[in-house]
């Protein structure tokens, strides 16, 4: 008998877009070449099927695998022996983390944040191998304690780390998952809001009228809802306590969030090359008090309307309309 293997990112949007044409679960699995209980129970955990969102669901399925991380090195003998042999060249488990990710994307079980490998270092017993690999780690504390500077990031509550994402968004493939960020004006004093999304790189400006967690959580929502759920899954931001406000953003949009590392712009790549061609329009010293709501969009439809050669000489305009086309 074939192991049973776990919905993917991709089923699950196919999944909510036949329950929106209305198909039943027992249509809805002979299509996706399931069992009828698997797209029954995944469903039904929501309620309705009116209820049903991919996005929340892929982000609640992964975070019930990752409440037990402390467990998966024994789960996964082969990823344990991989990270020991990477420690014993003394390689820090952030760069671990990175290194893993890299050589084996979308494969669960060959990927590990590195604070899962703190964790698996910490608890284990008391004897030669906890001592041999704290030995290995820069400070070769036998405690670990959590730096300063993360005291920034916990002041954003329930703060779901970009470690947490599937994997499956790197990839491109499914559209859908945004990157977002403010651009801040001269003297601290302004800021506008920039989204974009992954596959397509299509870009929303929002204005602000200001920076607080409230606005910035008005306004990006009031933003995305114009688009249909099937291109509204995931969004990951910068750490910045603009969007403290996620979970309820979250329930406003049906968007998971995800907050990039501290000073690794890099995770959200898309969103700060965008940012560079949204400065050409507004340099730094621009007071964006003084730019109109016209203005930005005007911006943002200039950027959306440029073929761009990533995409094939298509725009991120076109790429988009392309995905919601019925």
């Amino acid at each position: 008998m074939a192991s049973y293997q776990r919905l993917t990112l991709h089923e699950r949007v196919q999944i909510e877009k036949y329950l929106q044409k209305g198909l039943s679960k027992a249509e809805i699995a002979r299509k996706l070449g399931r069992n009828r209980s698997t797209i029954g129970n995944e469903v039904n955990r929501w309620g309705s099927p009116k209820d049903y969102s991919s996005g929340l669901a892929d982000w609640h399925a992964l975070d019930e695998r990752t409440k037990s991380k402390g467990k998966k090195f024994a789960r996964y003998p082969e990823l344990e022996r991989l990270v020991i042999r990477l420690l014993k060249k003394k390689w820090a488990p952030e760069q671990i983390f990175l290194w893993l990710r890299k050589h084996f994307p979308n494969q669960y079980r060959m990927n590990v944040s590195h604070e899962s490998i703190y964790t698996y270092i910490y608890l284990l017993p008391r004897g030669a191998l906890r001592k041999e690999l704290i030995g290995y780690l820069r400070q070769r504390k036998g405690q670990r304690y959590q730096r300063r500077a993360s005291a920034r990031r916990s002041r954003i509550p329930d703060r779901m780390c970009i470690d947490q994402r599937d994997p499956a968004v790197e990839d491109r493939t499914v559209p859908g998952h945004w990157e977002s960020d403010l651009i801040i004006g001269a003297g601290q004093k302004s800021a506008i809001g920039t989204i974009v999304e992954r596959s397509t790189r299509f870009l929303i400006i929002v204005p602000l009228k200001n920076r607080t967690a409230t606005e910035v959580r008005k306004a990006f929502a009031r933003e995305l809802r114009k688009l249909p759920q099937q291109v509204r899954l995931t969004m990951t931001h910068d750490n910045g306590l603009e969007m403290a406000q996620h979970k309820l953003f979250s329930a406003q949009t049906h968007m998971v969030v995800y907050f990039a590392h501290p000073y690794s712009s890099w995770e959200r790549g898309t969103n700060e090359n965008t940012n560079g061609l949204v400065r050409d329009f507004f340099p730094k010293d621009t007071d964006f008090r003084t730019v109109s709501r016209y203005r930005l969009k005007k911006v943002q439809d200039l950027l959306n309307q440029r073929p761009r050669k990533v995409l094939g000489a298509e725009t991120p305009q076109e790429a988009m309309q392309r995905l919601l086309m019925p």
